[in-house]
């Protein structure tokens, strides 16, 4: 798999429209690693109004953006990686299940007991780390998904409005008891940066 260089500090909306772009012309399976300014994000099915709280957003700043993909709705910022694959495999489940298996791998590697569920996610010590979901294009699939290092959860909590029945399903009383970050679990990993090239290294070998 290659790495594909991409500039830094570009919007959501700007990778989100790279990834099209880099598929489209896709000759071998690439991935690329990327950050953002506070963003939440959410899927192409899910209504903004139901999901986003709105004014905090408004008054903290955080940019809203819709995604192509389902999925779920994410809080993103500096503190989190994202994570970008695209695939010449246009068949998108195994592809999704590939993506999502190999970054549970990754964290396995630094020593996190990382499980990949069938809800797209990728939990540790049975809380959420990472959120993934899929687009399929004629002629390529893209991955793409969160990985939460040190994110602002407080921002996090605040922003986005998960359904009640959603939570009660995973037998928690706010999105904030269901995430967590890795940092704390990474001592050998000193910033976000180390975590980034560590990631960039296995997925090129």
């Amino acid at each position: 798999m290659k790495h594909a260089v991409v500039p830094r500090g570009r919007s959501l909306a700007w990778y989100l429209d790279e990834e099209i772009r880099l598929a489209q012309n896709v000759q071998e399976d690439l991935f690329f690693c990327w950050r953002v300014k506070p963003t939440v994000i959410y899927g192409r099915h899910q209504q903004r109004e139901a999901e986003v709280n709105e004014s905090y957003c408004r008054d903290h700043g955080i940019a809203v953006v819709q995604r192509k993909s389902g999925g779920g709705c994410v809080y993103a910022d500096e503190g989190n990686l994202m994570l970008s694959f695209i695939s010449t495999d246009t068949h998108s489940e195994a592809v999704f299940e590939r993506c999502i298996g190999f970054v549970a791998e990754v964290l396995r590697s630094l020593g996190l007991e990382a499980v990949a569920t069938s809800h797209n996610d990728i939990l540790v010590g049975g809380r959420k780390v990472s959120g993934n979901a899929c687009y399929a294009l004629p002629n390529a699939t893209i991955v793409h998904g969160t990985l939460l290092y040190d994110v602002n959860l407080d921002a996090l909590e605040q922003a986005i409005t998960p359904d009640e029945a959603k939570l009660k399903k995973h037998a928690v009383q706010s999105v904030r008891q269901r995430v967590t970050n890795i940092r704390p679990m990474l001592p050998n990993i000193r910033n976000i940066e180390e975590l980034e090239q560590y990631f960039i290294n296995h997925m090129k070998s």
